[in-house]
């Protein structure tokens, strides 16, 4: 386990942290919106066979049924549009519009990643006053958020990106056991209450959860309290929350 710690301020106690793990779509750069105007786009290539919202529908349950076999992520999406709008169009679909809507998801590999607001900062500013690992902690595509993570530039601030198939309990744990530490000092920053918080509290972890106004239909769900986590309205208010472990904590 690792012999240093950090303070993380939560509901009033000062507690020790030795691993600070961060979700990295919506949290650390936008992708949902990237997502919906290809959906948009997608709506308006497949209007001669179903309204919007009949194709955001039929295309939500593709996905859905897609991913135990395809994942997360700019590929497994882009079948599911394939195969979304064959299916919608009884066949109908010409080859045209297929090529365009390959194109369309194939724009989502090269999404620019730019940081949202305070993030290089605040990430800045918590690598230059702890020190522990800090790492990426993501789901989906390899190749693609590995992409993504260099476009994004923040790189500098962090030990290592981690990529797994999907958030479950055991990646958690087997996240812990990488960096040789215990899940009941791991910290989660992220903006998924879902994939990002609730496991981690269900271990005995800690969390920050930090909404983002867009939020993927597969990933919503309750938000409840709990005496591990903290919410926050901005990614920079974790400069307040994150810091040296004092010598007499309270």
């Amino acid at each position: 386990m690792s012999n240093s710690a950090v303070s993380m301020k939560i509901n009033g106690q000062q507690l020790p942290i030795d691993l600070i793990a961060f979700d990295a779509d919506d949290t650390l750069w936008d992708c949902q919106g990237h997502f919906n105007e290809v959906e948009r786009q997608y709506c308006e290539v497949l209007s001669p066979y179903a309204s919007a919202d009949e194709v955001s529908a039929s295309l939500f349950k593709t996905e859905s049924k897609n991913m135990p076999l395809l994942g997360y992520g700019s590929k497994a999406f882009t079948i599911s549009l394939v195969e979304n709008a064959i299916a919608l169009s009884a066949g109908r679909v010409t080859n045209s519009e297929i090529s365009a809507i390959i194109n369309l998801g194939k724009s989502l590999l090269q999404l620019p990643a730019t940081p949202l607001e305070g993030v290089a900062e605040t990430l800045k500013a918590i690598h230059e006053n702890v020190g522990i690992p800090m790492v990426v902690f993501t789901k989906g595509d390899n190749l693609d958020q590995q992409n993504k993570f260099h476009r994004s530039g923040l790189g500098r601030w962090f030990d290592d990106i981690i990529v797994v198939a999907d958030k479950t309990p055991k990646e958690y744990q087997r996240l812990c056991c990488f960096f040789d530490t215990c899940i009941d000092r791991l910290c989660m920053v992220g903006n998924s209450f879902k994939s990002d918080i609730l496991p981690v509290l269900q271990l005995g972890g800690y969390a920050v959860h930090i909404p983002y106004p867009l939020m993927w239909a597969h990933e919503a769900a309750d938000v409840v309290d709990h005496p591990h986590l903290v919410s926050i309205k901005a990614f920079k208010e974790l400069n307040s929350l994150i810091g040296p472990f004092p010598k007499h904590p309270v």
